[in-house]
């Protein structure tokens, strides 16, 4: 699709906006004062109500038939509709909310303040896969425990991943209770059972699915990019002392179903286009992808180029009306698999994705300090902590702390848009 030539919006705020420009319109379902879950858009401080627009009689065609199955609170029947739909949705959009629409007097009404109104998850999940394709963070927690040996062999040829818990996904803002389980103290033989010491965050990038794919059907890799929805961020929180007892031989459980957090509007692989780069080229000596896993046009231009944030707010930095401190910046270029890749492979063996699946990309860390996605990689798991400009300091999370990712896409010659804020204030163990 081409860039629009309308830049501009009628929506004032949205011009100029640091997420939610009109080269953006993520979607998302959303309540207002009468509490029912609508179908929206963002633009600048506001959402458009699109199934009002919808009642108004704006939007024919696939725009029409995307609103139409939007209904009801998830957005599941829409992605299955895949790419043509969006793309006609995001055009008629751009007409509607661009400088000079002839509709601005009929829409005004149906903007609402996104201020005044409540996120949820945009889809309902039935599956969630978690990777773990950032390679920097592989390497630095590899080292942590296999010194002479940080990637297991298999890395390099396999996207790693596992089957996390749909059901414990929530959207930005719910609270993060600490969670209990065993661990093995120190110096111990008998593991003991109580609240998590080593609470943690993952910055990652979320990927939402769109069309699925039949049972005993894998999806061919120059196929898999129309299979995806679009992106949100994502924090795996995980409860690292629970992990290290439990996680041999079969990896994570407990430690990661507690809660995981997702941003709630779904910015569209058509508002990314613009930011999108070749994958970076695998180092000297790294084997190539196996045949199922190569496409020449993904290797080109699957990979993005987006900026990730994690700032830390505590109870005290509230109190002392400081801001929140930023622990991590890093990029999604640091996968060392593309999202294309990541379908191809789960898939592969004939596993049936559904429109609304949630994957994961595993956290997403740089090579250098203030890269790292994790508290685990800042504190060299615990041992050097985190000075805070509060005067406190940190080894892993403490009650009431506040995590927040944010994304930012910047190029030239375009507006930069964001992803929205993805949050979570830990609470006290029951």
């Amino acid at each position: 699709m081409n860039q629009p030539a309308i830049t501009r919006s009628w929506v004032e705020s949205a011009n100029g906006h640091g997420d939610f420009p009109l080269q953006n319109l993520p979607l998302g379902i959303f309540s207002h004062k009468d509490q029912v879950l609508r179908f929206g858009v963002a633009i600048g401080d506001s959402i458009l109500d699109l199934e009002a627009v919808l009642a108004a009689g704006l939007f024919d065609g696939l725009a029409r038939q995307a609103v139409e199955v939007a209904r009801g609170g998830a957005l599941n029947a829409f992605f299955e509709l895949g790419r043509a739909a969006r793309v006609a949705l995001r055009e008629r959009l751009l007409e509607l909310l661009g400088a000079g629409s002839a509709h601005q007097a009929a829409l005004q009404p149906l903007l609402r303040n996104a201020a005044d109104c409540q996120m949820h998850l945009p889809a309902r999940i039935s599956d969630y896969t978690d990777f773990y394709v950032g390679i920097e963070h592989a390497k630095n927690v590899g080292r942590l425990f296999r010194p002479d040996n940080p990637l297991l062999p298999n890395y390099k040829y396999v996207p790693i991943g596992y089957h996390g818990r749909a059901s414990t996904v929530r959207p930005s803002g719910a609270d993060v209770r600490r969670p209990k389980g065993q661990t093995l103290p120190a110096g111990q033989t008998e593991p003991s059972f109580g609240p998590c010491a080593r609470l943690d965050y993952e910055l990652e990038l979320g990927i939402w699915i769109g069309q699925g794919n039949a049972l005993g059907e894998p999806v061919p890799i120059a196929e898999a990019g129309e299979h995806i929805a679009g992106f949100c961020l994502l924090n795996d929180w995980s409860a690292r002392d629970i992990q290290a007892w439990e996680y041999q031989p079969l990896g994570p459980f407990l430690s990661k179903s507690f809660i995981t957090s997702v941003s709630p509007w779904v910015v569209t692989a058509e508002a990314l286009a613009p930011f999108r780069c070749a994958q970076a080229p695998r180092p000297e000596g790294d084997p190539q992808p196996l045949s199922y896993l190569l496409d020449t046009r993904d290797q080109a231009a699957g990979a993005f180029d987006i900026e990730l944030e994690v700032l830390l707010l505590t109870e005290q930095m509230r109190e002392q009306n400081l801001p929140a401190e930023r622990l991590t910046l890093s990029n999604t270029q640091t996968m060392y698999w593309t999202v294309a890749q990541l379908v191809a492979h789960h898939s592969v063996n004939g596993c049936q994705l559904q429109a609304g699946d949630l994957f994961g990309s595993g956290t997403l860390s740089g090579a250098k300090p203030g890269q790292f996605g994790s508290l685990l990689e800042i504190t060299n798991g615990g041992k050097e902590p985190v000075q805070l400009a509060s005067g406190e300091v940190r080894r892993f999370l403490e009650d009431g702390d506040e995590i927040i990712l944010r994304a930012r896409c910047r190029a030239d010659g375009v507006a930069s848009i964001g992803f929205g804020e993805c949050r979570g204030k830990v609470l006290a163990a029951h």
